[in-house]
C-alpha cells in the first residue's frame, strides 16, 4: 500500500489542519484504549502538575506527563501481564509439565477472574475513547461521563474479579453436585410414606468425566531451603498460592462417586394406575 497508494498528499490538501475534521470521529479499534486513557488522564495527579518545563542548553522544553503516562503505562500493564502471566502461574504452582488440553474457565476460577478483570480494564479504556459520543447520544454531561469512567477504571476490574470468581466457584459446586447425584429431571414422585422427591438421572461416563477430571491445586506453604530458612521468595510464592487456590472446590473423588451412586441410586417402579409411583433406594 505504501508503494501504490497516496494518503493525504500535502501537495493536494496542504499542511495538516485539525479544523476540517468532522465531529464524532473515533479512533481505530487497535488504538482506542490508548485514546481512552488520554481522555481519562487529569491535568494533575496527587497534587503534582503533569506538565514540567525542563531547561536544556538549547532552550526550555515542555514534558507533558499527561500524554506520556496514559500513552505508555496502561499499554505497558496490558502487554506485560499478557506476556508474563504463564511464567508467573508456573512459578506459583511449580508445574513445569507440558499441557495440551485447556482448562474449563470455571475450573480455574482465579485465572478466569484475572482475565475478566483485564478485559474490563481494557473495555473501560475503549469506552472512554467514545466519551463524547456517549454524552451526546444519551444527553448527559461530558464531565459526568469522564468522572464515572474514571471510577470504573479503578473499581471495574476489582468488581469483575470478585463477581467472576464467585460465579466460577458456584458453577464448580453445581458440577460437583451433578456428578454425585445426577442431573435434575423435573419429575416429582411420592414415596409410600408421603414424602415427595425429585428423580435424578445419572450421567454417562463421558459427561461425568468432564465434571470430575480436572486439577484443583491446594495452597502451598513456603518450602525451607537447605539451611531450614524460608526465603522471601518462598514467602511471596506461598502468599500468591493462597490467593490463587485458597478458595477452591475439590473435584469428586472415585470413592465419593461410588458411595453416592450406591446410596442414592433411584429406580422408578410403576405398580398400576391406582397405585402411587414407588422409588427404591
Amino acid at each position: 500500500m505504501a508503494a501504490a497508494f497516496t494518503i493525504n498528499p500535502i501537495w493536494n490538501y496542504g499542511p495538516y489542519d485539525p479544523s476540517p475534521i468532522s465531529a464524532g470521529t473515533q479512533p481505530d479499534w487497535y488504538i482506542g484504549f490508548v485514546d481512552g486513557a488520554l481522555r481519562l488522564m487529569p491535568g494533575w495527579l496527587f497534587g503534582i502538575p503533569m506538565e514540567w518545563q525542563i531547561p536544556f542548553p538549547w532552550g526550555v522544553n515542555t514534558l507533558s506527563l499527561n500524554v506520556l503516562v496514559p500513552a505508555l503505562v496502561p499499554a505497558g500493564i496490558i502487554f506485560a501481564v499478557l506476556f508474563t502471566y504463564p511464567w508467573i502461574e508456573r512459578w506459583i504452582t511449580r508445574d513445569n509439565r507440558e499441557h495440551h488440553v485447556l482448562d474449563r474457565p470455571r475450573n480455574a476460577p482465579t485465572r478466569t477472574a484475572i482475565g475478566m478483570a483485564g478485559f474490563t480494564f481494557y473495555c473501560v479504556l475503549w469506552a472512554s475513547a467514545s466519551s463524547d459520543l456517549i454524552a451526546t447520544h444519551f444527553h448527559v454531561s461530558l464531565n459526568d461521563v469522564i468522572y464515572w469512567l474514571r471510577v470504573l477504571f479503578f473499581l471495574g476490574p476489582v468488581f469483575a474479579f470478585m463477581i467472576t470468581k464467585r460465579i466460577a466457584l458456584a458453577l464448580q459446586r453445581k458440577d460437583r453436585e451433578i456428578a454425585l447425584h445426577g442431573r435434575e429431571t423435573g419429575r416429582i414422585v411420592r414415596l409410600p410414606h408421603g414424602e415427595f422427591i425429585e428423580v435424578h438421572a445419572q450421567l454417562d461416563d463421558y459427561k461425568r468425566y468432564t465434571l470430575v477430571a480436572y486439577e484443583s491445586p491446594e495452597p502451598e506453604a513456603g518450602i525451607p531451603n537447605k539451611k531450614g530458612v524460608v526465603t522471601g521468595s518462598e514467602k511471596r510464592r506461598s502468599a500468591l498460592s493462597r490467593f490463587f487456590f485458597e478458595d477452591r472446590v475439590a473435584p469428586a473423588t472415585p470413592a465419593e462417586l461410588e458411595a453416592a451412586h450406591s446410596h442414592g441410586h433411584h429406580e422408578e417402579i410403576t405398580a398400576g394406575d391406582d397405585d402411587a409411583a414407588k422409588v427404591l433406594h
